[in-house]
Order: C-alpha cells, then structure tokens, then sequence
C-alpha cells in the first residue's frame, strides 16, 4: 500500500510491527478501538483490560496462527502490563506449528495411522482407573445444545461424519494390554447419533432436565462397549422445532476445551451443509501432539525443575480442607456425586462485573475468590488450595486438537487483605499455577507426604471451574439456534466444586458435591453460603479486610437474607 506525504508524493506504508499486529488482534478479542488500546496496554495487565482464560487462549491461537508467533499464558494472565507481555512473543519456528483448521499435508499420515496400540496419554489412566470402581457414570460428562428451528437429519449426520473424520481423539478405543491399558485409534469411525424416543415430561417439568435424567439410566448402553470411542451423540425431540442434541463423552478422551471444539466445530459444520458448501473430512494433527509434548517435557528435565518451585509453595498451605465433620468422610472416595443448580440473578451479576472492573479481574477471579472465601470459613483455614481447572495447550495446534489436555491445579488462596488487595492475589495466584498446569497434582500430593489417603481426592478436595469462559451461551447453526445446557450424570472428582455455567444476563452456577460426604440439603446450604459471601465482596468497601466482611450462618446471610433456592434443571 502507498500513502500520501504533505505535498502530494506517494510514499510507501509502513508495515506493523509484531507488537502492532498483536496489539490489533487483542484489541479485536476484547472488543476494544484499535487505536486507544496500546495506550490502556502499556499499563494495564490483560485481565484488567477484560481478558479472562478463554479470552488468553483465543489470542495465543491467534497469534500462533496469523503471526507464527508464540505467547505465553501465564504470562498474559499475570500483573505485567499487556504490552509488556505481547513485547516477549518468539517467533515459531516455521512447520513447528500446525494451526488449527489446517489439514495434513498430502501424501502425509494425520498420525501413526491405524489401530495399533499406543501408550496411553496423561491422564488418561487415572479416568480409565475411576471407571473400574465406578462404572461409566462416574467418568462421562455430558453437554447438550437445544436446537430451535428446522433440523435437518442428514446435515447433521454430514456434519458428524466431518467431525469424526478430522479429530483421531474422537476416534479413540481403550483397551487392555499385557503391559495394562492402551489406546487404539480406528481409521475410520462413524460418531454415534442416537435417536431418542420424544421426552415424555410431567406437567411442569422442564423437557431438558427430562431428557437428561433419562440420559443417565441410559449411559451405559450409549457409551459403554468396549470396542467403541467412550463417547456418543443423542438426539431428543423435545417438539415441533425444537430438539436436544447431546454429546456424551468420557474424561479419558475429551476434556473442557475439546468439548467446546467438538460443538463450535459441529455446528458450523451443520451450517456449512445445510448451505451445500463442502465440509472438509482431512485429518488434522491430533492427540499424538500430546505425547510428543509430554515426552518432550519429560526429558528435558523441565517437569522436575517445575515441581521443585511448585512443592516449595504448596508446603506453606494444609493438604486438607474438610467443609464437613470428620465423621462424615466415607473410607473410599468413590467418585460418586450429584448437584445443586442455583442463580445470581441480574443485579448480584451486575455487582460483580462492577467489583471486577473496579479491581481490575475478571468476573470469574471473583467468584473463585468467593468460593475459597466461602470454603476457608467453613474449614477454619486462612489459606487453603482450590482445584481449578486449567487447559494444558499452550500452541496453537494443540488448541485445536480433541484430546485429554486439561488438568485441575491447585491455586494458592490466601484471604487477608483488602477486598481489592484479597482479589487481585487470587487473580495473580491463578495466573501462576497455569505455569505448573503440566504437573501431575497426584505425583505433587505423594512429593509432599500426603498420598495414601483413599478416603480424600489428593491435594483438591475443593474446585473451581468457570465452564462459561469456554464456550457461549448460544450459538448459531445455519437457520438453527443452539442454547448449551450442562448436563451431570453423577460423578464428581473433588469434595465440592463450584461450576460456572452461564454468566450474561441471568447467571447459572452449579455446586458439585460428593454424595458421602454431603446431603442434597446440606449442598444447598453451602450454595447459599457462597452467594452470601459474593454479595459480601461486591457490596464491600474495596479497603475492607476480608476478615471483617459480614458472616454467613445456618445457610442464609446474618442480615437476615433468606436462603436461595436450588434451581429444579437438569
């Protein structure tokens, strides 16, 4: 391109810089003018410019695919102002990175084709392991999208077929060996969608949490042959328009970032093929990535390098935090679980996006703040370790595989301080432990001397996930609209874990808890306890100590609050 000069001469543009181009594509993500956040960005850290860890991993996919440059997560979700951190970005190396959506070149294998067997990747066997003494429902988690508009069958079977094609963690079998469980991956392989007879719901029931409910009875038989991928679709009408497409799946083959691949992938597929444009069926580099990542990392001797800071921290935290009474621990963990569904409502939500804003968070750090807040009261702790949820794909081509890559990490919470001052070290702690996400948490509990304890999950009895940073409430698919629903098929890994699940204008959480250890009614109590202390931290003085914020007791708020009711969805 050629400009002007003051007196009429073309003169040539200059190109952008990399911190340019960087700067453009966060500005884009975040919804901020192109040409006022480089200003904002040589101050502010990312997260106090409205980037949370969805938004962290879009813009690393980005610059990995447009850019070939390289960011660090951690980084990005750290104090250093954006600009700072976007300065540090190295150049990937060309061929190193294959970006997501592009296809293998031709003549190439996707991966070691075929069905031999393969080592199995991490994490894999812990979730083949729990299946064992549990079953499938244990193991499986499912996400539905209630489909609202015309539905055509074969594009979505088209749709399907595409899907299948591409993704070989899709393709996955389990599978004993002499040397103990492996994997297997079919050449080819059609993704199961069953179709269900019409939810029958009693007058009043919600159809979705119908549809689920008889999902649940019917795991076992959609995904539990053992010759099959651990993961089927099934399709419910729920009435004229309107179905229910839900993707089950096993922990060992898909985690929370594929999950949100598999369905933005699908129905854009489905869109594609209502529209009679072509679907692309080439394999992509899939799981084979992971390995190749975890050996790498294996023998460089970085995971034992990582664990020695990690361990140094973790020492100064207690191992255990109990929010029931010691005589409600059952022997053995055993995996089994139930939940509480609850809202916020518009103006608590309201509350906490100005709290975040104010601290410079995002809404997420608050809750997870109110969450460890909430549970530190009950166990009596001052500092404790929350479990939160993290995905390990720190390349733009892991970004776009389907393959068991998250991890639930512990975050140090320490609660003291100022409201801001106690927010802002939550958001901080977070950032660092996605730095030690590629380490195993069970292998840290055993470095610290408190492994052996089957009765407890190791180090995280406690968790956090915030499942709405991953994917939107809705989405479209041609003429269809799609509204996400999380579904739960009884299985938990932690004591209580606290599930984002929708945000926008009417908020959805979900209080995961462990069936012996916790009842229905004393689940719903700590729910209620968690909202009092959001409304706590976001009606605070941002000087206050936490100490002295309001108290929560006998499942409502002291001021008087009435207890809020669970939420009767599926």
């Amino acid at each position: 391109m050629r400009g002007k000069t003051a007196h009429g001469e073309a003169t040539p543009m200059q190109t952008p810089t990399p911190l340019e181009q960087l700067l453009d594509l966060a500005a884009d993500l975040l919804g901020h003018d192109r040409r006022t956040l480089p200003a904002r960005a040589a101050g502010s850290p990312f997260m106090t410019l409205g980037g949370g860890l969805g938004q962290a991993m879009r813009l690393q996919a980005l610059a990995g695919e447009r850019l070939e440059l390289s960011l660090d997560i951690p980084q990005l979700l750290g104090p250093v102002p954006l600009s700072d951190v976007l300065a540090r970005a190295v150049a990937v190396p060309r061929g190193a990175v294959v970006p997501r959506g592009a296809a293998v070149p031709r003549g190439a294998a996707p991966e070691a084709a075929g069905s031999g067997p393969r080592e199995l990747l991490p994490g894999q066997l812990a979730a083949l392991t729990a299946q064992q003494y549990t079953g499938a429902a244990a193991v499986h988690r499912m996400l539905s999208a209630e489909l609202t508009g015309p539905l055509d069958l074969g594009a979505l079977r088209a749709a399907l077929d595409a899907l299948g094609a591409r993704h070989e963690g899709l393709r996955t079998t389990f599978g004993p060996s002499p040397r103990g469980p492996v994997r297997r991956v079919l050449d080819a392989y059609a993704l199961p969608l069953v179709v269900m007879a019409k939810v029958a719901a009693g007058v009043g029931e919600d159809l979705v949490a119908a549809a689920h409910a008889r999902l649940v009875v019917d795991v076992e038989q959609l995904v539990g042959h053992p010759e099959r991928p651990p993961l089927a679709f099934a399709l419910t009408r729920l009435a004229a328009d309107r179905h229910l497409l839900t993707f089950l799946y096993h922990e060992a083959a898909v985690d929370c970032w594929s999950v949100s691949l598999v369905w933005r992938e699908l129905l854009a597929d489905y869109g594609r093929a209502v529209g009679s444009r072509p679907l692309d069926r080439s394999g992509r580099c899939g799981s084979e990535a992971v390995a190749r990542r975890a050996e790498g990392l294996d023998r460089s001797g970085a995971l034992r390098a990582l664990a020695a800071r990690r361990i140094k921290r973790l020492r100064d935290f207690p191992a255990v935090v109990d929010l029931t009474g010691p005589d409600r621990r059952p022997a053995v963990f055993d995996f089994r679980g139930d939940r509480v569904l609850f809202g916020l409502g518009p103006a608590l939500r309201e509350a906490v996006d100005a709290t975040a804003a104010r601290a410079g968070v995002p809404h997420a750090v608050v809750l997870l703040s109110a969450w460890a807040l909430t549970a530190g009261r009950r166990s009596g702790h001052e500092r404790l370790l929350v479990g939160t949820e993290m995905p390990r794909r720190p390349t733009a081509e892991l970004m776009g595989t389907v393959a068991p890559c998250s991890a639930t990490v512990p975050v140090c919470c320490e609660l003291e301080g100022g409201v801001d001052y106690f927010l802002r070290g939550v958001a901080c702690e977070f950032g660092e432990a996605l730095g030690y996400a590629d380490l195993d948490t069970a292998a840290l509990a055993r470095e610290l001397g408190v492994h052996g304890d089957r009765s407890r999950p190791s180090l995280t009895q406690v968790a956090f996930a915030a499942c709405d940073e991953l994917l939107p409430e809705t989405l479209e698919a041609g003429p269809l609209t799609s509204r996400f629903h999380h579904g739960h098929l009884g299985g938990t890994t932690a004591d209580a874990t606290l599930r984002v699940l929708r945000w926008g204008g009417d908020p959805l959480l979900s209080l995961e808890f462990a069936s012996g250890v916790f009842s229905r009614a004393e689940a719903a109590e700590l729910a209620d306890e968690l909202r009092g202390c959001v409304e706590a931290l976001t009606g605070a003085d941002p000087q206050e100590p936490v100490e002295d914020l309001p108290a929560v007791a006998g499942g409502a708020a002291v001021a008087g609050r009435a207890p809020a009711s669970p939420i009767p969805l599926g």
